[in-house]
């Protein structure tokens, strides 16, 4: 009896489960929705762009002399400016050449010319008095000019001893010392101008389209001319520094190598000394910002949203994707520019993985209604 209870109360058990869900109502089935892939999209407009053209190279002197020795001797005096980096006035004695023979030279070609105007006079005097013949005169008056053109040449060869240069300018080398002996041809050491300084900047073809670069008959009598603005900058102590310039000249050829043509920048008072800021070394690498033309109905672009070389993923009014190549004017680190392209256009910014001509989207103005819509369905059919 006790086992029978027990299966029948098990038996009832069982009974009851199966009839308790078999009673249970089925819950509804929503309807899966596929939602097509969301992107963002950028409404092309017309811009004015102002490019810049980007180059770089070497901050050069505008003039750079090699100092040698015109007379032999031994260095006498050295200005205490002639050491490198030294800094010197325009026509400032910066080495002496020991004068003494050349003081004595110039000495003896003036005793000489008087011997010989003495001589030359006498000569003269007895010619208009019928005395002396023609070719005597003729001897005293060669004999006259010789003494007086190695009067020149002594005083000429004096004025050697003093080392000095047309222009204000810094020492870049020093290469002979006090009391060595030299030899003309001799090299003393090597100098530059500081008024100026010049940069060679590498520009390419494509680079010249957007720049206005004078040309040869822009270049006035003092071989420069009045060409575009540019910024140069360089890290100087430990911090970004720029520099304003302008380009002058070109070089007129293109490099047979590198098959860029070479625009000449200068700045003026690199080292600062008639002005005030930061000083621009001969030698530094500097970085040119050039200040290029102005174009009308350019389309500007973010460059992130290029795919390949030269294509964009443009989305059409009834939200399908159109994959085409552009034109690409010029780019920049940021930013593309195109032309033959009209304002309105959506262009998508969104990285797609596979995107396809004719694909469905939707795009960032239209998400907010159309997802309202597909929540409401979803309620009613939850509910």
């Amino acid at each position: 009896m006790r086992i029978l209870i027990i299966l029948a109360i098990l038996l009832t058990a069982i009974i009851g489960t199966v009839a308790m869900f078999s009673l249970r109502e089925e819950p509804p089935r929503a309807e899966r929705v596929e939602l097509d892939p969301l992107v963002e999209v950028l409404v092309l407009e017309p811009v004015t762009a102002n490019f810049e053209i980007r180059s770089q190279g070497t901050v050069l002197p505008r003039t750079e002399t090699i100092l040698s020795a015109e007379v032999a001797g031994t260095v006498s005096s050295i200005s205490p400016k002639f050491v490198a980096g030294g800094v010197f006035r325009k026509g400032e004695v910066l080495m002496r050449i020991d004068p003494t023979n050349y003081s004595v030279a110039v000495n003896q070609a003036e005793a000489l010319v008087k011997q010989r105007q003495i001589e030359f006079d006498g000569t003269s005097k007895l010619r208009s008095q019928g005395y002396r013949a023609e070719s005597e005169y003729a001897s005293a008056a060669a004999a006259l000019a010789s003494a007086e053109a190695e009067l020149v040449r002594a005083r000429r060869n004096l004025e050697r001893t003093y080392i000095r240069l047309p222009y204000a300018g810094m020492v870049r080398a020093k290469e002979a010392d006090l009391g060595q002996f030299v030899n003309p041809g001799t090299r003393l050491g090597v100098t530059f101008a500081t008024d100026f300084a010049e940069v060679r900047l590498p520009l390419t073809d494509h680079d010249l389209a957007f720049v206005d670069l004078p040309d040869a008959a822009d270049i006035s009598a003092s071989g420069d001319a009045e060409g575009p603005g540019l910024v140069l900058s360089a890290v100087r102590k430990g911090r970004l520094q720029s520099w304003p310039a302008r380009i002058i000249r070109t070089e007129g050829v293109v490099d047979e190598r590198s098959r860029v043509t070479y625009a000449v920048a200068r700045v003026e008072d690199p080292y600062r000394l008639l002005s005030e800021g930061e000083i621009l070394p001969i030698g530094t690498f500097v970085s040119a910002l050039i200040q290029g033309q102005q174009a009308d109905d350019m389309i500007r672009v973010p460059r992130a949203a290029v795919r390949g070389a030269d294509q964009l993923v443009f989305v059409d009014g009834e939200g399908r994707l159109q994959i085409r190549s552009v034109n690409i004017v010029r780019s920049d680190a940021d930013h593309v520019y195109l032309s033959g392209e009209s304002g309105g256009q959506r262009v998508v910014l969104t990285a797609l993985e596979t995107p396809v001509n004719g694909m469905q989207v939707r795009t960032a103005d239209q998400s907010t209604g159309g997802d309202a819509k597909r929540s409401a369905s979803l309620g009613a059919e939850v509910n």
